[in-house]
């Protein structure tokens, strides 16, 4: 063969005439022929084997040259018989490469033969590639799922030819076939050729579908195969980068081709590569669009969960990103970071290098909980909450994470809010601590445990033991100075010194050495060397010497040169072990035993290591504990991912018993009414989850399991809570669980006490199953003996609490509860159950027992509800107690009679009634009264419709349906001539009870009226009858029997507000608050003047009253039983209360008001006039805070117009510099429109002449500075103009500026025309009347008019009125001295039939 093939760089090439010895194609095969020469190629195929490519190249590259032109089979079938090639190569290459000794034309053959199959087997794939891509974009599955003709057979088919190709690939370049090239260097061409094909097929948008995972096992494979083996390594990496940057679904397909290229063909070098080139990118390429940034970001986050090992070595390069503009790369670097810490650099074998690694990355991850962008805190928050579930946080750094996730709570996004619940409860799941206790609990734990610690520590220091140190380096230490003492002792200055010496110290040797032998005078030595006292030292040495001359230890001594004496005192001072053991036993102070020392310092520090974690303990629970308070407020936002958050928390928390956690779980309750269905679900799901899924056994301990946690949940709740719970206890007793019946019986077992058991449990019990019956009427009703021989019985007067639980149960069976219809479910009068309640009710009454009162309540309530001709049996019960008091009385009376107290008859009477007996008999008149009213208009007005209808439809069926026809169309016909649409019996028996309300029930022969009297005496003297529990019980009563009948009403209407006013008592005031709530649904036209004395009652100096106040208000004035009116100032004025309870009724009350159409801003005007009035004294942060609120309700661009110039009218006729400054605080509060500043433009005579006032001036240019953000440059330029304006008019004053600007104004309005400076009439809208200006305003009005005038009350100063802002003036509540308030505002009470008739 004399010719070599080169691969071409462009496919075309191979046509023209090539080099020396360079193959060129010789004859292209048209499209016609090519079937027969594809034929051909095939036969010589079967007969000479993969080397036929070599005479029939020629016919392949036809096909690709006439790929367009020609058919799909006859691409299909050439590369079909490319596939044979390559894979007829690849089996037959083996024993070539093994053989020894190769000729060189068989090599070039082979050679050849390999880069021309390749050759065109890589570029009619990738042909066929782009042809399938876009076919797949043409032929789109359209209805039904079915796909056009043309891209049918063959594409169908695609992806498994497409996979054959790759794996014939991938066998032949396994082999070491560069052995076929001269000296093993494989052309880049031919690489080039393989790898093209290969990023063809990636950039398919299916690649990475799990459809096509062995499509894209196959490819990552083939690079593997060229990375390790052709040195494809750089522009792998290159290319991979360029792809990322254009096909953003890559990014998986690549972190999983990294990722094997690194471990399986061990090419770790890629992900250096991969990742310098990420790193390389600048903040500014990144923040161009298309830099694929995005994917980017993906690839690194997948790429560190694959291989997180190998990321490290190169995570200098991605830090610098987390410094970038780029919130996406700082997501994916944080993500990086995470995935070391929780797989690489976690538990305890770390190094100090890892140990330093691990937290220089947890301090750049908390650093970015701060970052500027929230995507980038919630992804760090989540990193956390993986590192806290993997157990790879430090214990040190609980603290301090546990601190920033808590502060996150309060994060703008809700991405981050969720994602710091998340966390907060995975630290709840996997903390180290115990999460039982409280930090209350720990508190004297942890101050009982320091004590020890510092007794302790003071008693080990208190022994100030000597630390042993070798004699060896205590000689080392005292030796330079020792050898000084001893040249220095040895020879003298002067006979005379030496002869003076030697008399001072030889006393004292003499006096040492008297008794003492020669063991004893070297421990002397050794002493004086100790202390420092060498010259005695060296003394005594000598002398010892002359003493014992005979001592092996101062043998030496006998030549005395310092050499021979230093010698001698070391051996002396150091000595052998022996000596040295013994010799330290009589050297003081001794240290302490080796032993004895470790033990007490293992002591020590275990003491400092339990007070660590009592400390660390106690601030875990101090963080919980305010994690929880704060997602506890959290439960109630708008958001419903954070309510699910913030459910899913109080779970958690609750199932890992944390202290407080039943707070969070009782306060998510009332979501079951939510409308959201989302959070009611799983507010339901949670309780399922807590208390009836429970865990036992058997059935019987999964039944008691339950019972005490609802149990648990039940106690001191409130009756809201057992309301909602009630909700999802129902449904659990009506879902027919296997429970059931086992929960029931457990329940009647501690209700009767069969189990011992607290007063707590058997109430719990008692109201469990009362809402059991809810679902099963029989569960109670088959035991009413039960209840009432165990709870009503004889002890009922033990446990007023257990009878009051007891009778709400016995009322789940009655029909008002249950709302059945039919036939009303009653109970006989002499029935046990009424006897037993009576006969409680009775005797209660001359009890002092603070309980008895609400289980009166729900007694009256339930006898009306469940009794054969109720009022019989509460005019008996009153009559009862009536007389058992008059008893009591009498039996008072003839004690002190007999004691001889000589008093007054009527004085002595009085003073022996017991003040809190007459309290309950008065509770109980009013309600008795109160629910014979609601038994009149409900239960007997119900009876009577139930009762027509019955007749209604016996007449019916009696009469034949022709006359029934017949009858109902002249009946019809009638009622529409003469306007009246509905039943007149209705309005007749609506009428009965109206009469039966105000002539019967207080006849005089009615037991009722007697009462009365003394229900108005109490009210009205207060300082007779001042005891706290009669004046509350008297008000009550009083209320309740003014909502009898109108009549009633209107006589007593000025005692209870004179009360309501009067009284010191706040829980009287709180009381006829709501009762004149009640009383202003039923008789809305007598309470109507009264309403301003409502609204006085929202400034009352108790907290208590404020709330019932605003509470009451805010439900009349949203279901449009008060008019709203200026008044709604005073619950502005709350906006800014001391109590945030107040706060957020009163926020509420204006967010449900905004829903009203233009409510609002109705008012706005009013509400500003009120509040800016100088004698209301109102700093001007709290007017800022209350207005920014109230506009914030203002969106409309009309409704902002109309109030810029209501507001601008307004400055005429203000009166003082505050006023002129709360109306321009107004104006830049308003978000300004376009409309918005030009009518504030021609406003300008309004309050240019007030601009001289900073006051003014600031507000009006901050409205400006809003307006040029963003602006058009034609409006920004009216902007900046009236703003220069405005600055003239501050700087210089209005008259001053006068000039040029204001002559060509009044030239385009008209030469004869001048500015007059007087109040204009408002430009839009109708003329307003001006009734208001001649009218006084209620405030104008002293508290005189009372008849009985408050103590302390401050008379109030005319309120500023304008008629430019009232759509109608209405006069308030004007109180003469003697008489009552007259009705100025009629309420229509008319029926739908009255208003269709006018």
């Amino acid at each position: 063969m004399s010719w070599d093939f080169f691969v071409p760089v462009c496919t075309g090439d191979l046509v023209n005439t090539g080099g020396i010895n360079q193959y060129v194609v010789q004859d292209v095969v048209s499209p016609k022929q090519l079937p027969a020469s594809l034929s051909r190629f095939k036969a010589a195929l079967r007969s000479q084997g993969p080397l036929c490519i070599l005479e029939h190249f020629d016919t392949c590259y036809s096909v690709l040259q006439h790929c367009n032109s020609v058919e799909l089979g006859v691409k299909e079938d050439t590369l079909e018989l490319l596939v044979q090639v390559v894979s007829g190569l690849a089996a037959t290459l083996p024993a070539l490469l093994m053989a020894t000794s190769v000729s060189a034309a068989e090599r070039k053959e082979k050679l050849n033969a390999v880069k021309m199959s390749v050759f065109l087997l890589c570029k009619l794939t990738e042909t066929l590639e782009v042809f399938s891509c876009r076919q797949s974009f043409v032929t789109a599955p359209g209805k039904g799922g079915k796909k056009g003709k043309a891209g049918g057979e063959g594409l169908m088919q695609w992806d498994t030819e497409r996979e054959k190709v790759l794996q014939a690939l991938v066998q032949l370049l396994q082999l070491d076939i560069r052995s076929l090239w001269n000296l093993s260097l494989v052309e880049e061409e031919f690489i080039s050729c393989v790898t093209c094909c290969c990023y063809k097929v990636l950039e398919n948008s299916t690649i990475s579908h799990v459809k096509s995972k062995p499509t894209r096992d196959c490819v990552i494979h083939l690079l593997g195969v060229l990375i390790k083996k052709y040195n494809h390594l750089l522009g792998a990496s290159v290319k991979v980068i360029q792809l990322l940057q254009h096909f953003e679904q890559l990014s998986s397909v690549f972190a999983q081709a990294v990722s094997v290229w690194s471990t399986e063909y061990g090419v770790r070098a890629i992900i250096g590569e991969v990742i310098r080139e990420i790193g390389q990118k600048s903040s500014e390429e990144l923040a161009r669009e298309g830099s694929g940034v995005k994917a980017f970001s993906s690839f690194l986050s997948e790429l560190s969960g694959l291989v997180p090992e190998l990321m490290i070595p190169n995570i200098s390069v991605l830090i610098t990103h987390l410094e970038g503009e780029s919130h996406t790369m700082r997501v994916a670097v944080c993500e990086v970071l995470g995935d070391i810490l929780v797989r690489v650099l976690c538990g305890d074998g770390l190094d100090e290098s890892g140990k330093a690694d691990r937290d220089r990355f947890f301090d750049t991850l908390q650093e970015h909980l701060h970052d500027t962008h929230s995507h980038v805190r919630a992804r760090v928050l989540q990193v956390y909450t993986r590192i806290v579930n993997s157990k790879a946080l430090p214990l040190c750094r609980y603290s301090d994470v546990m601190e920033l996730a808590v502060g996150r709570l309060m994060d703008k996004s809700i991405n981050a809010v969720k994602s710091a619940i998340q966390l907060l409860a995975a630290f709840i799941a996997h903390n180290p601590y115990s999460c039982k206790l409280s930090s209350a609990d720990l508190k004297k734990p942890l101050e009982k445990e320091t004590v020890k610690l510092r007794e302790m520590t003071e008693k080990l220091e208190g022994k100030a033991p000597v630390a042993v140190i070798k004699a060896s380096e205590l000689w080392a230490a005292m030796e330079p100075e020792l050898h000084i003492t001893v040249g220095t002792e040895l020879e003298p200055s002067s006979e005379t010194e030496k002869d003076q010496q030697e008399d001072e110290d030889g006393r004292d040797v003499e006096e040492e050495k008297v008794t003492e032998d020669e063991r004893a005078t070297a421990v002397m030595i050794a002493q004086y060397l100790r202390v420092n006292k060498y010259r005695n030292a060296v003394r005594l040495c000598i002398k010892a010497h002359s003493c014992f001359p005979e001592s092996e230890m101062f043998a030496a001594l006998s030549t005395l040169t310092p050499e021979t004496l230093m010698e001698t005192l070391a051996l002396i001072f150091k000595g052998s072990d022996e000596d040295a053991a013994e010799l330290s036993q009589n050297l003081p102070p001794t240290p302490q035993k080796e032993g004895e020392k470790e033990g007490e310092d293992g002591e020590l520090k275990k003491q400092e290591m339990l007070v660590q974690y009592l400390k660390d303990t106690e601030t875990f629970a101090l963080q919980v504990e305010r994690a929880i308070s704060v997602i506890n407020t959290m439960l109630y936002l708008k958001t419903t991912s954070v309510v699910h958050e913030a459910v899913q928390f109080c779970v958690t928390v609750c199932e890992f018993s944390v202290a407080n956690s039943v707070i969070g779980v009782r306060k998510m309750l009332p979501l079951v009414w939510s409308t959201d269905t989302a959070i009611k679900d799983a507010v339901v799901q949670a309780y399922r989850r807590l208390y009836l899924n429970p865990q036992g056994d058997n059935i019987r301990m999964k039944a008691h399991t339950l019972v005490d946690s609802l149990s648990e949940l039940m106690v001191d709740a409130s009756l809201g809570t057992i309301q909602c719970l009630e909700e999802i206890v129902q449904e659990f007793f009506g879902g027919g669980s296997n429970l059931q019946s086992t929960v029931v019986q457990v329940l009647w077992e501690r209700f009767t006490g069969k189990r011992e058991t607290s007063g707590l449990n058997r109430r719990a019990a008692v109201l469990l199953l009362g809402m059991a019956t809810r679902a099963e009427r029989e569960v109670v009703l088959s035991n009413l003996d039960t209840l009432c021989s165990v709870a009503l019985g004889e002890k009922v007067t033990e446990d007023f609490l257990l009878a009051r639980d007891t009778v709400i149960t016995i009322c789940g069976i009655t029909d008002h509860i249950r709302q059945s219809k039919g036939a009303p479910f009653r109970l006989p009068q002499d029935h046990q159950l009424f006897t037993c309640l009576t006969q409680a009710l009775a005797e209660g009454v001359v009890m002092e027992d603070p309980y008895w009162q609400g289980f009166m309540e729900q007694a009256v309530r339930l006898i009306y509800f469940l009794a054969e001709s109720p009022d019989q049996l509460c005019s008996r019960l009153v009559q009862r107690s009536a007389r058992l008091l008059l008893d009591q009385i009498a039996e008072g009376g003839e004690v002190n009679k007999d004691s001889g107290q000589t008093q007054d008859g009527s004085q002595e009477s009085s003073e022996q009634v017991n003040c809190v007996c007459l309290a309950q008999l008065l509770a109980l008149c009013g309600c008795v009264a109160f629910w014979q009213v609601s038994h009149l208009e409900r239960s007997v007005s119900a009876e009577l419709r139930r009762r027509r209808g019955e007749t209604e439809e016996r007449e019916e069926k009696e009469k034949g349906p022709s006359s029934k026809a017949k009858q109902s169309a002249n009946e019809s016909a009638m009622e529409e001539e003469l306007g009246l649409m509905g039943a007149s019996a209705e309005d007749t028996e609506a009428e009965l009870i109206r009469k039966i309300c105000e002539t019967e029930l207080l006849a005089e022969e009615n037991l009722l009226c007697a009462f009365l009297p003394l229900l108005v005496k109490v009210c009205s003297s207060p300082g007779r009858y001042s005891h706290p529990q009669l004046t509350t019980a008297a008000c009550l009563a009083l209320s309740q029997y003014m909502m009898i009948s109108p009549s009633v009403c209107e006589e007593n209407i000025r005692l209870i507000f004179t009360v309501l006013e009067r009284s010191t008592l706040p829980v009287v005031r709180a009381n006829a608050i709501i009762a004149l709530g009640d009383l202003t649904v039923r008789f809305p036209n007598i309470l109507e003047p009264w309403t301003q004395n409502l609204y006085a009652r929202l400034s009352d100096e108790v907290p208590s009253v404020r709330q019932t106040a605003v509470t009451v208000l805010t439900q009349l004035v949203l279901k449009d039983v008060l008019k709203v009116k200026g008044q709604v100032s005073e619950v502005a004025v709350l906006l800014i209360d001391p109590e945030p309870h107040i706060t957020s009724l009163a926020l509420n009350f204006f967010n449900e008001l905004a829903t009203k159409d233009n409510a609002i801003y109705n008012l706005l005007p009013d509400i500003i006039s009120r509040l800016s009035d100088p004698e209301r004294g109102m700093s001007s942060e709290d007017f800022n805070t209350i207005m920014k609120q109230l506009f914030s309700y203002i969106t409309k661009e009309r409704q902002t117009e109309s109030l810029v110039e209501k507001l601008c009218q307004r400055f005429r006729t203000a009166k003082t510099e505050r006023q002129w400054c709360d109306l321009a605080t107004s104006l830049s509060l308003l978000s300004m429109c376009e409309r918005g500043f030009k009518r504030l433009q021609e406003c300008w005579e309004c309050y240019s002449d007030k601009l001289t006032e900073p006051g003014v001036y600031q507000p009006l240019l901050s409205i400006t500075a809003k307006l040029r953000r963003g602006a058009k440059a034609q409006f920004k330029a009216q902007v900046d103009e009236f703003e220069k304006r405005l600055t003239a008019v501050h700087t210089r004053g209005l008259e001053n500026v006068e000039s040029p600007e204001m002559d060509e104004e009044n030239q385009r309005e008209g030469s004869s025309e001048k500015t007059v400076m007087r109040t204009p009439l408002p430009t839009r809208g109708r003329t307003r009347s001006k009734r208001g200006q001649a009218k006084p305003s209620s405030s104008s009005h002293s508290d005189d008019s009372f008849v009985t005038p408050q103590k302390s009350r401050k008379s109030k100063k005319p309120v500023i009125t304008f008629s430019s802002d009232e759509e109608e003036d209405e006069e308030d509540a004007v109180m003469a001295e003697s008489e009552t308030p007259k009705v100025t505002t009629p309420i229509s009470r008319a029926s739908r039939r009255a208003r269709l008739r006018n």
